[in-house]
């Protein structure tokens, strides 16, 4: 047994996922996924946040981390492409790979991969806008965590080749959750960026308005959550499962973390505004 399948009834598991042959590969991955992201988690309750964040800059002393100790450094845009873009080769390069993508929920599968990471990269070129910098050592990490996440994903559903499908079949409902997500997620990037009106320069962070903003503190990361569980029921494996889960545990630590900050900076923080959902606006550069 996987460290994912402790979060779900054991009686559940086989009626939505495929019981896919042993692969020592999936295993490792699907604890070191879900282990890392539940850790990661962890750190942001903690404040010990990721060198991209804008609580890095201000949170726990973090602000007095030297240049050098963090690195190289890139823009914000060219460290988030360079995180986004091999993840997006791979999906769209899957296609040509032969047997890689056989059937129509793998087909499914990848161009949603390729869909969710091409729409990242637009959102960098056209819609996010950034005031700071990243790391190079943590642009490689982050870029090769998504490039395998995709791969592990893609050859997860490989496996389930002629495997009988799951009794209860999700694959409409997850490309209806993936829908939501990926549009929900965006809509919200995109009043994010309408809050930084002088341009990229301009450093002020604002309380977000419009949309889900005005009751929970950043839905985009709801609809994030809400689009990786997406891809656990187009492609029912447990890899898929573990992501979304290890996911959701991720977000829910940059939640606390995310209103903490808002309620350091801003002494009218509204009360209504609630904890759940996720969460933090700092990959955008927020």
């Amino acid at each position: 047994m996987v460290e994912g399948e402790m979060m779900w009834p054991s009686s559940l598991l086989p009626a939505v996922l495929y019981q896919l042959p042993e692969s020592a590969f999936v295993t490792a991955m699907c604890v070191v996924s879900f282990a890392s992201l539940a850790f990661a988690g962890l750190s942001e309750l903690r404040g010990d946040h990721l060198a991209y964040s804008k609580f890095w800059h201000v949170v726990s002393g973090q602000q007095k981390r030297s240049v050098a100790a963090a690195g190289a450094l890139l823009s914000g845009r060219t460290g988030m492409l360079v995180a986004y873009v091999p993840a997006l080769v791979a999906a769209a390069v899957s296609f040509a790979v032969p047997g890689a993508v056989q059937g129509q929920r793998a087909q499914i599968l990848a161009a949603a991969l390729a869909v969710h990471f091409l729409r990242r990269v637009l959102e960098v070129l056209f819609i996010h806008r950034y005031s700071g910098n990243m790391p190079l050592n943590t642009a490689l990490p982050i870029s090769s965590s998504y490039l395998l996440i995709t791969i592990t994903m893609i050859y997860a559903q490989h496996l389930a080749i002629g495997l009988p499908e799951p009794p209860t079949d999700l694959l409409y409902v997850g490309v209806l959750l993936f829908t939501v997500g990926i549009a929900g997620n965006f809509y919200h990037h995109y009043l994010l960026s309408k809050l930084r009106k002088g341009g990229n320069d301009e450093k002020g962070y604002k309380i977000p308005k419009g949309g889900l903003f005005e009751l929970v503190t950043c839905p985009h990361y709801l609809f994030e959550i809400t689009g990786f569980f997406g891809f656990a029921m187009i492609s029912p494996t447990i890899y898929a499962l573990a992501m979304a889960s290890g996911t959701a545990v991720y977000l829910v630590g940059r939640s606390f973390a995310t209103k903490r900050w808002y309620k350091s900076k801003f002494e009218d923080f509204p009360v209504r505004i609630k904890l759940w959902c996720p969460i933090s606006c700092d990959e955008l550069g927020y």
